[in-house]
């Protein structure tokens, strides 16, 4: 392949982009009429306006994306992660069109799509199962008999897509057949697809998931594991690698199990497994996303191994370039999406214009981002702008530096999760490692952010007040309100 079309926007574009020309590949990148100015758009070698901004009638067209790609002579399809990405039609599609799809068949992609499906799959090669149903619920009064069976509280969840979309918790006889038809009817509007399943909810996993890589030659390994509990509405927030409870011995039974899903639909590409782990260090099957995942950086900086590449050069037929006797876990990464949405209001959406934007630098920094300073931010895509990734010997160490690289970040404009991944880290449950996919139901509240940018300020002011009196001088003291303004600004 020496050009590449990638099939999406914004940060993970420009993140496929970057790779693909230190390989020598040329970019076509599609955009639809409101990413007209993004970065993205102007980094590709080659670059085509696909429809309107309503991802519907543009990022989701696969007709029009093929065709692009056709005309722009374009060898190969990435397509990033959401939109397309786990579309088994539009990978058959592709390879229809002779051209390759850099990501796994489309086999795979329906095999592991359905999260019914994958578990079959899976409990082929016996990777440990959450107790639950193998088939979709069609009649309720058998699928309550099964809830009773397994024992409230369960979990109902569609069997397509993902985000917590199509998933209820049921505690009891009384509510369970409403929660299933909200369930099937959130399903259907989202997913085009009412199938559920029911499993037995464990109230307080960690979400971890493993990384792996294969071939088309029937080579796989897996790059250790990422911490992923930090959610709000089943969505992840911060996530790290490696993960701070698991020992050797686990981490290499998941990684095998991981391994062994893979295989049971003739994987290749990069993908993950996701796990549920109880208090017990117990673990079992959650799902497969059969893509990148948003999280990937962390994994790259802990192992060295630049998994776009390696995507690449398994679409085209080549073997991986490493073995699991290769890999090393080397130091710790953390990573934090900054989100346009405001911490203080129960993580709600925020739109309007970058007035200020000053991403962080320095050693063990690594910023993946979408927008630059003056952009709009439409509301018609998901609202991460960037990831704030951060590197370092110790996990000690990591979080340290995440503290200093989000002081440094500057935003304003808009509000996002960048106050509260500072509070996150630095609570004692984040630093003990001692947290579940509950954390921000059992610690966090939006005051407690409040609190911290009120001592901070406070902290500022006094400062202010020490150099007036030592220098007398106003201009200084202007040069310290400007501080206590960036400051200000990192919270808003």
């Amino acid at each position: 392949m020496q050009k590449i079309l990638i099939a999406n926007r914004g940060e993970i574009a420009m993140r496929v982009m970057r790779t693909a020309r230190e390989m020598g590949i040329k970019t076509v990148a599609v955009f639809s009429e409101a990413d007209r100015n993004m970065p993205f758009v102007r980094y590709a070698d080659e670059a085509v306006c696909i429809g309107p901004a309503l991802s519907s009638q543009s990022y989701l067209r696969a007709d029009k994306i093929i065709e692009v790609a056709l005309k722009t002579g374009a060898e190969g399809i990435h397509p990033g992660y959401g939109f397309l990405s786990e579309n088994a039609s539009f990978s058959k599609a592709v390879s229809d069109a002779g051209l390759i799809f850099i990501g796994p068949s489309a086999h795979s992609i329906e095999v592991m799509g359905s999260k019914i499906g994958a578990k079959q799959a899976a409990k082929k090669f016996n990777v440990p199962m959450v107790p639950g149903t193998e088939e979709p619920v069609k009649d309720i009064e058998e699928a309550r008999n099964i809830a009773r069976s397994i024992g409230y509280p369960i979990l109902v969840k569609a069997s397509a897509g993902g985000g917590g979309k199509g998933m209820r918790v049921v505690n009891n006889d009384e509510e369970f057949e409403e929660q299933v038809r909200a369930a099937k009817s959130e399903a259907l509007n989202s997913f085009s697809n009412d199938d559920v399943f029911i499993e037995k909810y464990v109230g307080s996993p960690k979400h971890i998931e493993i990384q792996l890589m294969g071939d088309q030659h029937g080579n796989y390994v897996y790059l250790f594991e990422r911490e992923c509990s930090i959610q709000r509405r089943h969505q992840k927030l911060i996530e790290e690698a490696p993960s701070s409870c698991l020992t050797p011995d686990i981490r290499q039974a998941m990684g095998e199990c991981a391994i062994a899903a893979a295989r049971s639909c003739n994987y290749f590409g990069a993908g993950t497994v996701e796990f549920l782990v109880d208090e017990q260090l117990n673990f079992y099957f959650l799902e497969m996303n059969t893509r990148l995942q948003v999280e990937h950086c962390v994994t790259e900086m802990i192992t060295g191994i630049d998994l776009v590449k390696e995507q690449i050069n398994v679409a085209r037929g080549h073997k991986l370039s490493f073995s699991q006797d290769d890999l090393k876990i080397n130091g710790h990464s953390i990573e934090l999406r900054v989100c346009t949405e405001d911490p203080y209001n129960n993580f709600l959406p925020d739109t309007g214009k970058l007035e200020m934007y000053q991403p962080p630098k320095g050693p063990g920094v690594r910023v993946d981002d979408a927008y630059e300073e003056g952009m709009d931010i439409p509301i018609f895509y998901d609202p991460m702008i960037a990831k704030l990734i951060v590197h370092a010997p110790t996990r000690h160490e990591a979080i340290e530096r995440m503290c200093r690289a989000i002081d440094e970040y500057y935003i304003k404009g808009i509000k996002t999760t960048l106050p509260f991944g500072k509070w996150a880290v630095q609570t004692t449950p984040f630093r003990d490692g001692n947290f579940d996919t509950k954390f921000i139901e059992k610690y966090f509240k939006p005051e407690y952010l409040n609190a911290d940018s009120e001592e901070s300020e406070e902290i500022a002011a006094l400062l202010s007040a020490h150099i007036w009196h030592k220098h007398k001088k106003p201009e200084v003291v202007l040069s310290a309100t400007s501080s206590i303004n960036k400051w200000k600004i990192n919270r808003k």
